[in-house]
């Protein structure tokens, strides 16, 4: 059985004990749609006093989770029921235009969000093109070198492969290659690689200052780190062998579920890690740059080289010892990843910025 949602109607499910200490909430902006009919649906019964989106604002607050959490009963499963909903008090602008104002705010907030966060996925998108392009494909554009040095200055912007460059067999990738390329083991390619350690987490003095972001392998999640949830002292970073990283440092997730192990993440601050990731720091940002998107876009055959038993695990001597294609130097600095970590740094700033933002909107709810 389902229940039919109509536009401006909110459905929640009850249930809180087993969602993440958050009460299930939305209200359908479209036409209509279907719910499980273990969800109360409901509306406004006169959206001239109670704006629908005002109402909904509430609901994402914290404090409304952190209620609706601590009003819940029962045994095997808590709710959070119909009549407590009802008899939830919240403070609500008489003037309906000023309860659409409030809206209007944050919707500017969230849309500048949410296009933030769809023009990190365009770039995402045109990289991985990019990268099949030049890197699967070999179309990458011949240079004005490689055309002068076969007589043919016609070719310069052409495709490689399409354009009779030169290929030969690679016996580490078992296909044909552009000439002269061949195969670089990371070890190699990077100008130092280390993994670091964790400091006692009952030393209360190891952690109780800002001195350095501390990154764990949830927050190396194939994105560029622009900050960290947790810090660790100087005094930690002495007695321990937890390593600071640079600007530009490449980490990989070692350890972790299907989901984390072997993600990758670009940091565009200093920072320290625990043992379970994997730190590689190339010559300059060019090649930090490719080898970013190297093992993004070549990750499930990476994590396919996990070892261990229980939980499979990528040691840095494994990391240390993938193949990676040696690609002509200047064809990496024709490269725009640059230029894309760059506009994918600028999109987190400012989202984290907008996010504060917002939350800021919602807690000025409760003093209207």
């Amino acid at each position: 059985m389902y229940k039919i949602v109509e536009k401006n109607q909110f459905a929640y499910g009850s249930v809180t004990s087993r969602n993440g200490e958050k009460i299930s909430v939305a209200l359908l902006n479209e036409d209509k749609c279907l719910v499980s009919s273990s969800y109360t649906v409901f509306e406004i019964i006169d959206s001239e006093q109670l704006d629908p989106e005002y109402l909904m604002m509430w609901f994402r607050r914290s404090e409304f989770d952190r209620y609706a959490r601590f009003m819940s009963h029962g045994t095997v499963r808590e709710q959070f029921g119909w009549e407590e909903m009802c008899d939830v008090d919240l403070p609500v602008p008489s003037s309906i235009e000023k309860q659409r104002e409030i809206v209007s705010e944050y919707n500017v907030v969230n849309d500048r969000i949410t296009l933030n966060e769809q023009l990190a996925q365009k770039l995402e998108d045109t990289a991985q093109a990019i990268y099949k392009q030049w890197f699967v494909d070999f179309e990458f554009p011949i240079s004005k070198e490689y055309a002068e040095s076969i007589g043919k200055p016609e070719l310069v912007g052409k495709p490689y492969k399409s354009s009779d460059g030169d290929m030969e067999y690679c016996d580490v990738f078992e296909r044909d290659i552009p000439k002269s390329w061949g195969a670089i083991s990371i070890k190699n390619f990077a100008k130092q690689m280390k993994s670091g350690g964790t400091p006692r987490r009952d030393v209360e003095e190891y952690w109780n200052s800002k001195d350095v972001p501390w990154l764990k392998t949830g927050e190396v999640a194939n994105c560029v780190i622009t900050e960290s949830e947790e810090y660790i002292s100087k005094l930690g970073l002495n007695e321990s062998s937890a390593k600071v990283y640079p600007n530009d440092t490449v980490l990989m997730a070692m350890y972790g579920d299907g989901k984390t192990k072997g993600q990758v993440g670009f940091l565009r601050i200093e920072a320290a890690t625990n043992q379970a990731c994997c730190s590689m720091q190339c010559e300059d940002t060019y090649d930090a740059c490719f080898l970013f998107y190297y093992l993004r876009f070549n990750y499930q055959e990476i994590v396919r080289s996990a070892i261990g038993g229980a939980q499979e695990n990528l040691s840095k001597g494994l990391i240390e010892n993938i193949n990676i294609l040696k690609v002509d130097k200047n064809i990496i600095n024709s490269l725009p990843f640059v230029q894309f970590i760059d506009c994918s740094e600028n999109y987190v700033k400012e989202n984290r910025t907008l996010k504060q933002l917002r939350a800021v909107i919602l807690q000025k709810m409760s003093q209207v």
